[in-house]
Formats: C-alpha cells, sequence, structure tokens
C-alpha cells in the first residue's frame, strides 16, 4: 500500500504589506482547484484577509490557526471548507497576533506549524500559506514549514529593495531552520500598462531574477480589487476579466514548470 504523496507547500510571502500577496494566494489556490488539484490555504496574517476572501464569516472561524501554532487544536481541527470544491482553508483571526508573545519562550517555537502539518494526516496536492507582512514569528514559522516561496512584486519603485530583503530572509531560514526552502518564483503584480515604471520594474526584475520570473503578469484591474468584498475569489466573481485570466495562467504556468523543471 503506498503513501499518499506529500503536499507541496508554498509560502506566499513579501516583507512588504500592499503587494498582492492575500489576493495572490487565494486566486491561485482557487485555480488550482479548478484544475482538480485539492488545495489548502493556509490564513497565516492575523488581519485573516484570506479568511474573508474565500467567504468565510467570523462565526465559522472560532477555531483557526492560533489554535494551531499554539498547539491547543490540530490543523485537521482548524479546516473548513469553501464554497470552492477541491478548496479548503485554516482561517485566522486578530487573535494569532497575539501568538507572536504566547510563542517566545515556547518549545519549537519556529517549527509549530510545520510541526502540525507534518502530525495531521490531511491529503491535499497543494498547501498555500498566506504570510504576512514583516518578519516576525508568524512569518518565520511559514518559512520554516515550507519547502518553496512564491514571491508577489508589486510593479512599483522600491519593488527591488523590498525583493532583496526577503532573498536575505530566506537565505537565513534556509541556514538555521530550513535548509530545503526554495524560491519558486517571482509572480509580477499590479501591472499598469498604461505606466513606463511597470515596464522598467519588470525589466529590472527578470535582469536581477531571470527565469524564476514567471511569464504570467498579474495586471491592475478593478475586478480584483471589488471581489473580495463580496466574499469570493475573482475567478467566481467575474471568470471572465483581465485578473482571473491572469491567475489562470499563472497556475498552469506554476504546473507546467513543476511537471518540467528543466524547462524553466
Amino acid at each position: 500500500m503506498h503513501a499518499a504523496p506529500r503536499a507541496r507547500i508554498i509560502a506566499v510571502a513579501n516583507q512588504k504589506g500592499g503587494v498582492g500577496k492575500t489576493t495572490t494566494a487565494v486566486n491561485l489556490a482557487t485555480a488550482l482547484a479548478a484544475v482538480r488539484r485539492r488545495v489548502l490555504v493556509i490564513d497565516s496574517d492575523p488581519q485573516g484577509n484570506a479568511s474573508t476572501g474565500l467567504g468565510l464569516d467570523h462565526a465559522s472561524r472560532q477555531t483557526n490557526a492560533y489554535h494551531v501554532v499554539c498547539g491547543s487544536a490540530s490543523l485537521r481541527q482548524a479546516i473548513v471548507r469553501t464554497a470552492v470544491p477541491g478548496l479548503d482553508v485554516v482561517p485566522s483571526t486578530v487573535d494569532l497576533a497575539g501568538a507572536e508573545l504566547e510563542l517566545i519562550d515556547a518549545e519549537r517555537r519556529s517549527y509549530r506549524l510545520r510541526d502540525a502539518i507534518a502530525t495531521s494526516g490531511v491529503v491535499y496536492d497543494y498547501m498555500l500559506i498566506d504570510c504576512p507582512p514583516g518578519l516576525g514569528l508568524l512569518n518565520l514559522n511559514a518559512l520554516t514549514a515550507a519547502d518553496s516561496v512564491l514571491v508577489p512584486l508589486q510593479c512599483e519603485f522600491f519593488a527591488l529593495e523590498g525583493l532583496s530583503q526577503l532573498l536575505r530572509t530566506i537565505a537565513r531560514v534556509r541556514r538555521s531552520f530550513n535548509p530545503r526552502l526554495e524560491i519558486l518564483g517571482v509572480v509580477l503584480t499590479m501591472f499598469d500598462r498604461r505606466n513606463n515604471l511597470s515596464d522598467q520594474v519588470a525589466r529590472d526584475v527578470r535582469g536581477v531574477m531571470g527565469d524564476k520570473v514567471y511569464d504570467t503578469i498579474i495586471p491592475r484591474n478593478v475586478r480584483v480589487s471589488e471581489a473580495p468584498s463580496y466574499g469570493k475569489p475573482v475567478l467566481l466573481y467575474d471568470h471572465k476579466c483581465a485578473g482571473a485570466d491572469a491567475y489562470i495562467r499563472l497556475a498552469r504556468e506554476i504546473l507546467a514548470r513543476e511537471a518540467h523543471p528543466e524547462a524553466a
């Protein structure tokens, strides 16, 4: 009897806020589920925006990521189904912010999420961890648990500065906590074709990161911005809009690169 294949665990991370991390985690997860992958989103941000964007009200979050990392509930107990077939979520609330303080003196404080996943017995093809901005213990737990990091990068002036900080953080985590951690790729977000700066940033990032930058670019799109207020991924809110199409193409590109890494 063969064991179930281990999930690919991807941290969606950037130390800067407002770059499209949550939007990317929610919509990429939806696109992967649409092509029949079993997906779990772990909302590791105390703001809980990924949970909201997947349609969870606060009554559905009584057992959540806070209880998982603090050890009072298992990962399995915190999983909630979403309206998207094949897509589940471990929700978050503002209580998760308190975990940073509560875990200061805890044993294996940097490995809490990794240990919870390892002992959960749940079966998924992908787990996407929506990381908070910053450099705290929640981020460290996510990077220690992950196989790889997907970096959403807004096409703005300070993009490369934020990227260099993240690369240094990943290198430190790899040395001290998680030697298998790698950069899955960089996805350019909030791209505005009317703005010359967006083109310049895209060229600069490709010059630094090369083939790690996905061909797919996520455009600045009103429908993508509107979707969370309706508690829906954009693929459910308006599957014909440019933003939805971009996330479908990103999911295809990620799957193609995973299947044929030499082609990337």
